[in-house]
């Protein structure tokens, strides 16, 4: 079984938003050196109806009349003199999307649920850095035997995080249904958002955390193999640990703070790193309503803050991880208009530095609640979602926190969820041995 690549479209404007070329400004968030990747998944939709209409007819349909507001993502990135990026808009430009097929049914590959890495990777675009610059959104429309279908997509992370593209899709998705109007008018004003300071202000100590390394580049970290695994997080076993870590604490942990400590603990442990290596926990959190005043509800650039908990190796591996859990949870408190501010300054001030977080990165996100399975064109939503990059946040080992697919046999609502973890391959082993001990509670 494999993809057939039948052909490659453009989708332009329905109704072109600009008649001469211009450059639009992006934030330092933007441009962070860790988020200068191309972010890959896809969506799995099951055929719901002998009568549904050609999907793609459908969708490039939709993508065509939100392409007006949502015009940004035909432009260019581009590096200016200065190693600043910028994006290049020019007129009559538009957004790649590949027809492709595949002759079987989902229901026979289970939906795509855990898929093969070699099928998982071919269902996606995946276009070398000079394609993601000139074209920072391509898409992929894979149709199957059995009338389903399966939406790739490779973003520049430059143009938006996770949020920002979920609501594009659910935008398009909404037009794909007929509404005949965006639900949310998209707001691109970036520089005067997130611009920085004059004089730039820096508040906090970044430099205990992060480094300036100019000749450093965290994707291209040589750790050997790495493998993708799926784990599922049964709702008992998580429970569970929660009150495990309530009874030793005395404090409250969210399912993100105290499932992502035990995954940390696990990677680490399983990948033999020295004790006396640092090595971080990073993550994004949402700055959108945590900046005064809030970001508009129509922003779609990158709305969120780099987070870390930096520790030893030998401390994640053998302190009790209550208190790893306490120092996430409590990472979370320095998010503050102010911190994000001063960020913001840190990087205008050492950006062309190269600003790094280094080696050892285990970058955390959790993919349930930030409208990824609402993309609902007309059929139903999708039946799985499945990330594909293996580069976050400075990581070349991510994890993501992700719903069931809706066709997983004997699933019910509150049977949990599972996650997807990126890691070294020769880890694999031992690191499924602890996340075997955690559904047999013992932690």
């Amino acid at each position: 079984m494999e993809v057939i690549i039948q052909e490659t479209s453009t989708i332009h404007p329905s109704n072109p938003p600009f008649d001469h070329p211009h450059t639009l400004p992006l934030t330092y968030l933007d441009t962070d050196l860790n988020l200068n990747v191309t972010f890959r998944y896809f969506r799995v939709y099951a055929n719901q109806s002998q009568h549904q209409p050609d999907p793609f007819n459908v969708i490039t349909t939709a993508i065509g009349t939100a392409l007006g507001p949502y015009y940004p993502l035909t432009g260019t990135l581009q590096r200016t003199v200065g190693g600043w990026f910028e994006l290049y808009c020019t007129p009559g430009k538009g957004l790649p999307i590949i027809r492709a097929s595949m002759d079987c049914s989902l229901e026979s590959l289970n939906y795509l649920d855990d898929p093969d890495n070699t099928l998982a990777e071919s269902l996606a675009p995946n276009p070398g850095t000079t394609e993601a610059m000139k074209h920072p959104m391509i898409l992929q429309l894979t149709l199957f035997k059995c009338g389903g279908y399966v939406l790739g997509s490779a973003v520049h992370n430059m143009l938006c995080d996770g949020l920002g593209a979920s609501e594009f899709f659910n935008g398009v998705a909404e037009l794909a249904r007929g509404a005949t109007q965006l639900p949310v008018e998209p707001v691109w004003d970036r520089a005067t958002l997130l611009g920085p300071r004059e004089p730039p202000r820096v508040e906090f100590p970044f430099d205990e955390l992060l480094s300036l390394d100019k000749e450093f580049s965290p994707y291209l970290q040589n750790v050997g193999p790495t493998v993708r695994v799926c784990v599922p997080v049964l709702e008992k076993c998580l429970d569970r640990f929660k009150e495990y870590l309530f009874e030793r604490s005395g404090s409250r942990f969210t399912t993100f703070e105290a499932l992502g400590a035990f995954i940390w603990r696990a990677r680490v442990k399983a990948s033999n790193i020295p004790n006396d290596t640092k090595v971080k926990f990073a993550y994004l959190m949402s700055i959108r309503k945590l900046l005064s005043p809030p970001l508009p509800r129509g922003y779609w650039g990158n709305g969120c803050m780099q987070m870390y908990v930096q520790l030893t190796a030998g401390e994640v591996t053998h302190q009790p991880i209550w208190e790893t859990a306490t120092l996430i949870k409590n990472s979370k408190y320095n998010a503050t208009d102010e911190y994000v501010r001063s960020y913001i300054d840190f990087q205008k001030n050492n950006y062309d530095k190269g600003i790094t977080a280094g080696k050892e990165v285990s970058g955390f996100t959790d993919w349930r609640h930030i409208g990824h399975s609402t993309v609902d064109f007309g059929s139903g939503g999708p039946v799985t979602v499945y990330p594909l990059s293996k580069h976050f946040l400075g990581s070349i080992e991510p994890c993501y926190y992700l719903p069931y697919s809706s066709n997983d046999k004997g699933k019910k609502d509150g049977d949990g969820f599972k996650v997807l973890v990126c890691l070294r391959e020769f880890a694999k082993d031992e690191f499924m041995v602890e996340m075997d001990k955690f559904s047999r509670l013992e932690f």
